[in-house]
C-alpha cells in the first residue's frame, strides 16, 4: 500500500516509512451502505521530536513552527477523510504532511530596514498638524 513507502519532504530530506504510523477509522459523511462498516479515514502520525530525518536546527524550527499542531509527545497527527477510498485518503494525508513540513522548514528571508520617504514623513506631519488644529479649535469658546 502507499503508506509503506518513505516520504520525500524536499530534496535531501526523506522520512523513513518506519517513522510514519497509519491508523484507520470510520469516516463521517456520505458513504451509502458501507459508511458504518468500512474504515476509510486515514490517521497519519509522525513524531517530529524523535525523527532522525532532520538535523537539530531543522528539528528545532519544526518544533517551534508547528508547536500548535503537535501533541504533548511531539507528534504531528493528520486526519484525512476527504475521499471515500482508503488509499486516496492515505495519499492525501501523506501529501498534506509533506507540504506542512516543507512550509515549516522554509527559512524566512531577513527583513531589510528601510527609511520612510520624505513624502510619507511630510504627509504624517501634515496629518498631525491638522489633528492638532481640530483639537485646538475645540478648546475654549464657552463663556
Amino acid at each position: 500500500m502507499a503508506g509503506a513507502e518513505p516520504l520525500a519532504v524536499r530534496p535531501g530530506i526523506v522520512i523513513p516509512a518506519a517513522e510514519l504510523t497509519l491508523d484507520y477509522a470510520r469516516a463521517g459523511g456520505p458513504g451509502g451502505q458501507n459508511v458504518n462498516k468500512v474504515e476509510t479515514k486515514a490517521i497519519l502520525r509522525f513524531s517530529v521530536a524523535l525523527s532522525r530525518a532532520f538535523d537539530e536546527a531543522q528539528r528545532a524550527r519544526l518544533l517551534a513552527r508547528l508547536a500548535a499542531r503537535l501533541t504533548t509527545q511531539g507528534e504531528l497527527v493528520i486526519h484525512a477523510a476527504r475521499f471515500r477510498d482508503r488509499a486516496r485518503n492515505v495519499e492525501d494525508a501523506r501529501e498534506r504532511l509533506a507540504a506542512m513540513l516543507h512550509r515549516a522548514l522554509e527559512v524566512p528571508r531577513p527583513r531589510k530596514k528601510t527609511k520612510p520617504t520624505r513624502g510619507s514623513q511630510r504627509r504624517r506631519l501634515e496629518g498631525k498638524k491638522q489633528r492638532g488644529e481640530v483639537k485646538r479649535s475645540r478648546s475654549g469658546g464657552f463663556d
